[in-house]
């Protein structure tokens, strides 16, 4: 948008020789990313710390393994319910202002989630009901969220824009799960809850400020059922963009049945316990954060071939749990892990951002973040009775296998060998999209045009 492309003046102003104020920020960072970024980096590190104190805050009462797991399906539930609903929704009034008003609805329910955690023993049924509604605020926000991002950047930049703001996001995680659990420590998840409330109220003021001035008016449509129907059509019409969705819907799942239930028991029977896990998943999220980096500098041509590409790393940490490797391998392995999967990631963003509509970014990541997460609830349930019919070991290659089969299988798909990145005639305006193996090929039949109508993670 016309905010993500302000350019700073030269350094010396031109014929009398005195001297303007550098640069304060590269010409990509437009108010809106920068909003944006400082928002979801304040969030980050609310929400990180807030899930350890959540769990925390359920074994003070004398809840059970069942109980933290029954309170984290609370809020995955409505996540799913309500995605697409929130997806249409961010696509038919201003995103800036859903995202505030999911901003509110957490900020309340983390504030009397803390409230009730710090003046007494919350009951169980009421934590669930919070965190309930923080799920149905993040099946809001996060359509928009993306929608707005993506609509925040434009030009020949946008890569390293995606891969800055990424970098944020994944440190903030990090540095908000490290802090957060030093804090549920030393003062009681009580008090970090408070803090993620406070943080979403920091975020939600910011977002608040976004300038949607440059933003087209939606067009007058149909109704909402109207509206997802149409952001289906976007989904299917893409075959590139449904068979990713396709893959990390199960990807997600393996790897989160094998992070959450199988990891934690190779840990404590092969590793030396929680310590070395808890290391190699920082490992990961740290590998993440290089990644961004990279991407910072790189500009792969072939964008969803080289993140597909990268994927296959990712079928490595469920291996080497079957073998199971030695703690500091499976570290290292995991550092690596975690450059391969942001490079996907940051991909994915590039090719969102240049073949889809802008007016239909938020549906098309409903139906993105739907596929991410639907299956997880249901893999992570499975893990232990798949474990009890046919070995652990069996069950984390059959994990791997799973991951490197459905790879394989995208890189078949046409589309996502071919598409292109493009470079914009100037850093203002787009030109059309490219799916062309060479710069003088006529695009194939199933060239990802916008005006096509249309799903990955």
């Amino acid at each position: 948008m016309g905010s993500g492309q302000q350019h700073i003046g030269d350094d010396r102003a031109a014929g009398d020789g005195r001297k303007r104020p550098g640069p304060t920020r590269p010409s990509w960072a437009g108010r809106n990313y920068l909003l944006l970024t400082g928002a979801t980096v304040i969030a980050g590190l609310g929400s990180s710390g807030a899930l350890i104190a959540t769990a925390f805050a359920v074994l003070a009462t004398g809840g059970s393994a069942t109980d933290v797991g029954l309170v984290a399906a609370a809020r995955t539930i409505p996540l799913v319910l309500f995605l697409l609903i929130g997806g249409a929704v961010a696509d038919r009034l201003p995103r800036h202002r859903v995202m505030v008003a999911a901003n509110a609805l957490n900020c309340a329910s983390q504030g009397l989630f803390a409230v009730l955690v710090l003046t007494g023993e919350p009951r169980l049924w009421q934590m669930a009901v919070l965190a309930a509604l923080g799920g149905t605020g993040q099946a809001f926000f996060a359509p928009a969220s993306e929608g707005m991002v993506l609509a925040s950047v434009s030009g020949a930049q946008a890569g390293r824009a995606f891969a800055v703001f990424r970098m944020g996001m994944n440190g903030a995680n990090i540095g908000g799960a490290a802090l957060g659990g030093a804090l549920v420590a030393a003062v009681g998840p009580g008090w970090v809850l408070a803090v993620d409330s406070a943080a979403f109220a920091l975020a939600g003021t910011l977002r608040a400020f976004l300038d949607v001035s440059e933003v087209p008016e939606r067009a007058p449509r149909g109704g909402l059922l109207h509206d997802l129907r149409d952001g289906w059509r976007e989904v299917a019409s893409r075959p590139w963009l449904w068979a990713v969705v396709v893959q990390f819907s199960v990807v997600n799942a393996v790897v989160s049945a094998a992070e959450a239930v199988y990891g934690p028991l190779v840990a404590e029977q092969h590793l030396g316990g929680p310590g070395p896990w808890g290391l190699a998943l920082a490992a990961f999220g740290a590998g993440t954060a290089g990644g961004a980096l990279l991407m910072t500098r790189l500009k792969p041509r072939r964008i969803l071939l080289t993140g597909t590409l990268c994927v296959f790393p990712l079928a490595l940490p469920s291996a080497a749990l079957a073998v199971p490797l030695p703690a500091a391998g499976l570290t290292v392995l995991m550092f690596g892990t975690g450059i391969a999967i942001e490079v996907f990631a940051v991909m994915w963003m590039m090719a969102l951002h240049q073949e889809i509509p802008e007016e239909k970014f938020s549906r098309v990541s409903s139906y993105d973040w739907l596929g991410s997460v639907a299956m997880v609830p249901v893999a992570t349930a499975l893990a232990g009775p798949v474990q009890d019919l046919i070995g652990r070991t069996t069950a984390l290659w059959g994990c791997s296998a799973l991951i490197a089969l459905l790879t394989a299988a995208v890189l078949c798909v046409p589309d996502v060998r071919r598409l292109t990145r493009r470079e914009p005639a100037t850093s203002a305006e787009p030109t059309a999209p490219c799916l062309r193996d060479h710069p003088d090929d006529t695009p194939s039949s199933g060239s990802l045009s916008p005006s096509a109508g249309p799903p990955g993670p």
